[in-house]
């Protein structure tokens, strides 16, 4: 350990290697889980760790690794717990995430994998992107510069996307997944209708596009082309461990209203499923329209409020600061995107503030 032999030199001993103890053995990538979110450009999150599962558990010993701490070439060096919180005072890092392999893409392979199993609920965080990069293939090349994140994400982080292949996949396990809740739904005692029976067409939508699954006794078809797909799903599973078209893929579910949301290779996709018939009612229905919220100054991140630089009545112009907030030891200026005049004040200097909590109604 280096720290160590920091630690022992300082006290006058000899380093207890020389260069030619030195050994290049494989590759080693190393990822830092932090409670940022790049969905809202990284801005700071707080809050419990609802859950904390890794991939291995934290300071694992592999004997079989001569020695290396973790297993099948994953480690994870983290200081939290299942429970704990994560406050706006100290440094936003949750883990440290650690692959080797015998080559670089054996690496980053297994950090991809690794990262489809790392769960964690409660705050948001920046798996999603670790994940992202690990599949871009600038990184697998190597062509990285400091301007990785704007060049490629100039309009912010939305998620990896999806292949043909992966989407086609999902649908398919949407369509494994409800008609396993339907089969388990048929089975309560005393039903009025003693012969339901769990349907295996379903309509799953993924983004703007739907898809046709149907799943026979030999074959799972989506849009009519087979998928091979095997898995054991038991309804109320949030780890799926899954292969699709001969490769193993790692979900993570959370049931919607309509469906469920499945994360996986750096992305969470919702998905609505509904039987074929009741699919083809849904475009009748009427679309909720989304709440207007561009006459609101809304807390982006969680902090405390340590300025406000407006008042009620006040007019304001264009990049006119309007209130600072402090989360994570840095603080952040909010501003206005146009002019308009401050109506009402909802918070004080002093207060904690949760995320989307609304400081100012603007005309």
């Amino acid at each position: 350990d280096l720290v160590e032999q920091m630690i022992r030199v300082a006290a006058g001993e000899k380093l207890a290697m020389t260069q030619d103890d030195v050994k290049i053995d494989g590759w080693a990538i190393e990822n830092r889980v932090y409670a940022e979110d790049p969905y809202r450009g990284f801005l700071p999150s707080t809050g419990r760790l609802v859950r904390y599962q890794p991939p291995v558990e934290g300071w694992t010993e592999d004997d079989d690794a001569n020695g290396r701490r973790g297993m099948g070439g994953v480690r994870v060096d983290d200081g939290v717990f299942e429970g704990g919180e994560v406050s706006m005072f100290y440094d936003p890092m949750i883990a440290k995430l650690i692959t080797w392999g015998e080559t670089r893409d054996e690496a980053a392979d297994k950090q991809i994998k690794a990262l489809d199993a790392f769960q964690l609920e409660g705050l948001g965080h920046n798996i999603d992107f670790l994940s992202a990069i690990m599949q871009h293939p600038r990184f697998r090349s190597g062509e990285l510069t400091t301007g990785f994140i704007a060049e490629e994400y100039p309009e912010g982080f939305t998620g990896a996307p999806a292949s043909r292949k992966l989407a086609r996949g999902l649908a398919a396990i949407g369509g494994v997944i409800a008609t396993a809740q339907a089969d388990r739904a048929r089975r309560i005692d005393g039903q009025l209708a003693p012969d339901l029976y769990a349907s295996g067409d379903w309509s799953v939508k993924i983004g703007d596009t739907e898809y046709d699954v149907s799943l026979g006794e030999e074959a799972i078809l989506v849009d009519g082309e087979e998928v091979e797909l095997s898995m054991e799903y038991t309804p109320g599973d949030v780890l799926v461990e899954t292969e699709l078209d001969g490769e193993e893929l790692t979900i993570q579910l959370a049931p919607t209203r309509m469906g469920f949301d499945i994360t996986t290779r750096g992305a969470t996709h919702s998905l609505r499923i509904l039987p074929t018939h009741v699919a083809q009612l849904a475009q009748h229905m009427i679309e909720k329209e989304p709440p207007d919220l561009s006459k609101l100054l809304i807390c982006p991140m969680p902090g405390l409020l340590v300025k406000l630089h407006v008042g009620e009545g006040d007019e304001v112009q264009p990049g006119q600061p309007l209130a600072t907030v402090e989360a994570m030891k840095m603080e952040n200026i909010l501003r206005a995107e146009k002019a308009t005049t401050v109506v009402k004040v909802n918070a004080a200097e002093g207060d904690s503030l949760a995320v989307d909590a609304v400081i100012l109604e603007l005309e």
